[in-house]
């Protein structure tokens, strides 16, 4: 089954297009941001990760016969069909037309910062917002997922072997696509290796040693088949007796010409099993034999057995990973930010909420990143209308009392950039490789306080003061206009 279709929505993104249409406001411009307001996982930042799909998804928009079909099928509560004919008939002769920016894929993000801007028709800038919504905010909660198991792993190899966990298959390749932009080494999922240019690893399961009368003579008879993809699991009977087993074969091997890669731990106790593992292997003249460990690994598990002083070289990351683990979903919004009016200015919007961290930001925006001395210095998001003071005060979003000023020489570069115009791809998209470089060089500019597993250092991210001064004004005069009514 496809999701490559403008059906992947909530049935409300479609009446209110209807209603868009029966008004006349379905050409009216307008400009809508995704973000999130939280961050994941207790966290200091995030990554961004999505964007590959959204323009995939996007360029194929389009309502074809069998999707207005569908749709004139659907009953209203009085038993009529929901939607109007006309309104169908608007719906397949339409074309994307929209602008995009984004921020690209890799980069570290913080809450309330738009990573996606959609500027065109307001019937299109609303219908497109579930589906953008499900793939950036899935694949950013797992590419940051990632990002902070490879931090752990301090530069070892991660595999990523989630699969047959994930959440369904769509739900896997999109996983493994985000996880190896977070910094997996490789993955177990032969799809996303070939849709994708992702290096995939996999030896043998428990079943094939149990397949045998003995371990050793599974062990043999993998190497036969396999002498150029032997890493022995050994921990289906006695894992230490294992780690002997596979050396015997080990040696076989280097008489016929080939090399034990490793071995891999699945159970028991990692760090000591790791570390008698390590003795056996250096004793029998396997040094460069690899240790690989599994079992329901995440990041605080990595970081505390590298503590121990594990033996591990690669880490075999899948369940805790591919489904976010403790943090069920990103939090990602999608909120109308300004509109056209008759006289072609534009009009900020604003949402109100009892909650300040809800309060969304108005106006067309962007986010200006400062830099200083190499480091990430703090975020400001700013209005395009209105411009960014200089110099630059960046004010808490849920807090205008806390205020950061940007320090003398910082450089500063603006994070969204174009990726359509009116309904046209520009630019060449980067490869996946590059964007799992740009991720990890992102991550060498954040202070390590904000890298931190728990209780990070909170990297200066809001509202410039223009900006938050016309969000405080908007406001009240919102809550006076609701007042003047009550």
């Amino acid at each position: 089954m496809t999701t490559n279709t403008p059906l992947l929505t909530d049935l409300y993104q479609l009446t209110m297009a209807a209603g868009y249409w029966k008004s006349g406001k379905a050409e009216q411009e307008a400009v809508f941001h995704l973000f999130f307001r939280k961050l994941p996982f207790a966290g200091g930042y995030a990554i961004a990760a999505g964007l590959g799909d959204v323009v995939r998804w996007l360029e194929g928009f389009r309502f074809g016969q069998e999707e207005l079909e569908y749709l004139a099928t659907l009953p209203g509560r009085d038993g009529r069909p929901l939607f109007e004919k006309g309104f169908l008939d608007y719906l397949g002769t339409m074309k994307w037309q929209c602008n995009v920016e984004a921020i690209p894929e890799g980069t570290v993000v913080f809450p309330h910062e738009p990573l996606l801007r959609i500027q065109g028709p307001l019937i299109q800038a609303q219908l497109v917002e579930t589906a953008l919504l499900n793939i950036v905010n899935f694949q950013t909660l797992i590419a940051t997922k990632a990002a902070r198991v490879c931090l752990a792993a301090q530069g070892e190899p991660v595999l990523e072997f989630g699969l047959r966990r994930a959440q369904g298959p769509d739900g896997a390749v999109m996983a493994s696509r985000a996880a190896f932009i977070g910094g997996c080494a490789s993955t177990s999922n032969v799809l996303a290796g070939m849709r994708h240019g992702i290096p995939v690893r996999g030896t043998h399961a428990h079943s094939w040693v149990m397949s045998f009368d003995t371990e050793l003579e599974a062990f043999a008879t993998y190497a036969e088949a396999m002498p150029n993809n032997c890493v022995f699991l050994v921990d289906t009977y006695d894992t230490l007796e294992g780690v002997r087993h596979a050396v015997e074969i080990g040696q076989r091997l280097r008489r016929e010409g080939h090399e034990l890669a490793g071995i891999r731990l699945d159970s028991g106790d990692l760090a000591w099993l790791s570390i008698e593992a390590r003795r056996i292997l250096d004793e029998a003249g396997f040094p460069k034999a690899t240790i690989v460990a599994s079992n329901d690994l995440d990041e605080h598990l990595i970081e505390s057995l590298k503590h121990q002083g594990a033996a591990i070289n690669v880490w075999g990351v899948g369940t805790k990973l591919v489904t976010g683990g403790e943090q069920a979903a990103l939090g990602g919004v999608y909120k109308l930010g300004a509109i056209r009016d008759e006289n072609g200015e534009w009009q900020p919007k604003i949402k109100l909420s009892e909650q300040a961290i809800k309060v969304s930001n108005p106006g067309i925006q962007q986010v200006r990143r400062f830099t200083l001395n190499g480091e990430f210095r703090g975020d400001a998001i700013y209005d395009e209308e209105s411009g960014c003071t200089v110099p630059t005060e960046i004010m808490h979003p849920a807090d205008p009392t806390r205020v950061k000023a940007m320090p003398e020489g910082t450089v500063h570069e603006d994070l969204l950039r174009p990726v359509f115009r009116q309904g046209v791809l520009v630019g060449e998209q980067p490869t996946l490789q590059e964007i799992q470089a740009r991720c990890q060089e992102q991550l060498t500019h954040l202070h390590a306080t904000v890298k931190r597993l728990q209780h990070p250092h909170e990297y200066p991210a809001g509202v410039e003061r223009t900006l938050a001064e016309r969000k405080l004004a908007m406001m009240v005069e919102a809550k006076g206009k609701v007042g003047a009514t009550a």
